[in-house]
C-alpha cells in the first residue's frame, strides 16, 4: 500500500529486524518501552499471524523516495469493553515528529478499515498525557469518548464511526 509519501508494508517475521530498529528509537521507546530482538521477533510473528488470520495488522512505513524507515502503524483487534474491536495506532521515529506522518499512516489505516474491511467503527487510544497522538486522532476525525484503564494506566479513548468517515 502507498500513500503520498510512504510505502506501507505488512509486518511479518521477515521484518523483525526493522521492527527492532524502529523500537530502539528514543521517541518510540519512551511510549512502548525498550524491546529486545526476541520481543521484536515475537511481535513481528504475531502481527504476521494477524494479517493471515484477520486481514488486518500493522505496517512498517518507509519513505517512498528515500526508503528511510519512518515508523509503523495500522490496525489490530483489541478487547475493549468486553468486545473484540478494531483499533488504529501508529508510532513515528522522533526525528520525523511534526511532519504529518502519523496522520498519513492513520488515514491509510482508516481507509483500509472502512473501505477494505467494511468496519462499522474504529477505536484509538493513547496515554492521557500523549497530547501529540491525541491531536492526530482529532485531526483524523475521532471523537473523545472517555478515559479507560489499560494495564492499570489511564488512557484517552477515541472512536470514529464509518458514517462519520
Amino acid at each position: 500500500m502507498h500513500t503520498a509519501r510512504l510505502r506501507l508494508t505488512p509486518i511479518g517475521p521477515h521484518l523483525a529486524d526493522e521492527l527492532y530498529r524502529l523500537h530502539a528509537d528514543p521517541g518510540i521507546a519512551r511510549w512502548y518501552g525498550t524491546w529486545t530482538r526476541a520481543d521484536a521477533q515475537a511481535r513481528a510473528a504475531a502481527i504476521g499471524r494477524g494479517w493471515a488470520a484477520e486481514g488486518a495488522g500493522k505496517w512498517l512505513a518507509h519513505h517512498r523516495e528515500s526508503g528511510e524507515l519512518i515508523g509503523r502503524g495500522g490496525l489490530s483487534y483489541q478487547d475493549v469493553d468486553g468486545a473484540r474491536r478494531l483499533e488504529l495506532g501508529w508510532a513515528v521515529r522522533e526525528v520525523h515528529w511534526g511532519r504529518g506522518y502519523a496522520t498519513e499512516i492513520g488515514r491509510a489505516g482508516l481507509e483500509y478499515a472502512f473501505e477494505t474491511l467494511g468496519a462499522g467503527e474504529v477505536l484509538s487510544y493513547t496515554e492521557v498525557h500523549n497530547l501529540r497522538s491525541r491531536a492526530v486522532m482529532e485531526r483524523l476525525g475521532f471523537t473523545y469518548r472517555r478515559e479507560i484503564r489499560r494495564g492499570g494506566e489511564p488512557f484517552a479513548f477515541y472512536r470514529l464511526s464509518a458514517r462519520a468517515w
